[in-house]
């Protein structure tokens, strides 16, 4: 596959059906554009193998799982080469959930997920342990005002 795979309007109905429900059935998509399943799932493979599609995400409720506490970390490093080493370090941490290469003030910005304080406490020390991690900076989320990555995909949609 050509490397910029050209989207259509069949593709971008198809993208907007499992941006919607990435669990809806080909046979669904087909049937809502009266096309055949086959047609949908050549489409979609076509996605994937030009890198438009990359898997599909399951989505967890960590509130209802006891993991609440959310708090994003800013990393300083002792030197910028040092940066992937750290990376693979922080991704041995399960709570540390994203971590973002990033220029200005930090090397590193995570968000990690706690039980509580005491618990974030413990994920933040483990960070701190980390060679080449010079000092780091913590920030409380209060509340997550929104979080949909499917904004963007469905205004460049339209």
């Amino acid at each position: 596959m050509k490397p910029n795979y050209d989207i259509d309007d069949v593709d971008k109905t198809i993208l907007m059906y499992l941006i919607e429900n990435t669990r809806m059935p080909f046979t669904e998509i087909a049937k809502k554009m009266e096309v055949s399943a086959g047609t949908i799932h050549v489409r979609v493979k076509k996605l994937e193998d030009a890198g438009i599609i990359k898997g599909t995400t399951l989505i967890t409720d960590y509130d209802k799982m006891g993991y609440q506490f959310v708090a994003y970390v800013g990393l300083l490093l002792t030197k910028t080469n040092k940066i992937q080493g750290v990376v693979e370090e922080l991704y041995k941490i399960p709570n540390v959930t994203v971590a973002h290469i990033v220029s200005g003030k930090y090397n590193i910005f995570c968000k990690i997920r706690a039980r509580d304080t005491n618990h974030a406490k413990e994920v933040i020390f483990k960070i701190d342990e980390i060679d080449d991690v010079l000092r780091t900076e913590s920030m409380i989320s209060l509340e997550e005002s929104f979080n949909d990555k499917n904004r963007l995909m469905r205004s460049i949609f339209k």
